[in-house]
């Protein structure tokens, strides 16, 4: 099904996009409209354009594929399912995410992954292959953070304030370069080979969809961040 969106509302767009009876719904002329994919379970959605905020909100199995940049809160509280963007994202993509994965080509804006978390075989992913903004995995309770700062050598390719509050999950870090105001109470070491053959499902997917050398992605070194277990007050957030 092919939509063209230049004349159409964002609740027109996304009554057709539900009620279309083929699984597979082209988008074209995408500007700003919102919610596009909300809760989505069984199509794959493919966007020309830049969508509005919360582009699959609550996905719960479907695929979405942005050809251009996403706007805030992508995938905002998803279930489940994949989103694609060959572009930039704004602020909070990945917020309370709890599982599927997204994968963003360029940099991403601010508190990306915030309270993101794991349940049972739930893993949720985010991937960014650009820089992250300030406050990257605030509050991150469960699931995998990915950013691999393509393009940057010369700083850590997340800004001020990450981890903050995080209590459970991961950031991989790739590069040698780490934040310099990271709290007391998260810890910092190098990948393992075990950790990385983890993430590398996830990095093989990523050079998929954006035709990226694998080769030199997985050179690394990535580092991780996580809560600090020798900390005594590990069972709270950590503290700012």
């Amino acid at each position: 099904m092919r939509l063209n969106a230049e004349r159409l509302s964002h609740q027109e767009l996304n009554r057709a996009i539900r009620e279309s009876d083929e699984n597979d719904v082209r988008i074209i002329n995408c500007c700003g409209q919102r919610y596009l994919g909300a809760g989505l379970s069984n199509k794959q959605v493919e966007v020309t354009g830049t969508p509005g905020n919360a582009l699959g909100a609550y996905l719960d199995g479907a695929s979405i594929t942005v050809y251009g940049d996403a706007q805030d809160a992508m995938g905002d509280t998803m279930n489940g399912g994949t989103i694609v963007v060959h572009g930039m994202a704004g602020d909070a993509a990945g917020y309370a995410m709890r599982g599927g994965e997204i994968y963003i080509h360029k940099n991403a804006g601010y508190r990306c992954g915030v309270h993101m978390k794991a349940y049972k075989d739930r893993q949720p992913v985010l991937v960014i292959g650009g820089e992250a903004g300030s406050f990257l995995g605030e509050y991150q309770a469960g699931g995998i953070i990915v950013v691999l700062g393509l393009g940057t050598k010369e700083k850590a390719p997340v800004n001020n304030f990450c981890g903050m509050g995080m209590y459970g999950g991961r950031i991989f870090l790739r590069g040698e370069r780490v934040p310099q105001d990271l709290s007391s109470h998260l810890s910092v070491h190098t990948a393992s080979q075990e950790e990385l053959k983890e993430i590398a499902p996830a990095l093989e997917r990523f050079g998929t969809f954006f035709k990226e050398d694998m080769d030199s992605i997985m050179e690394g070194p990535f580092q991780v961040i996580e809560p600090n277990v020798e900390n005594p007050y590990r069972q709270r957030y950590a503290a700012y």
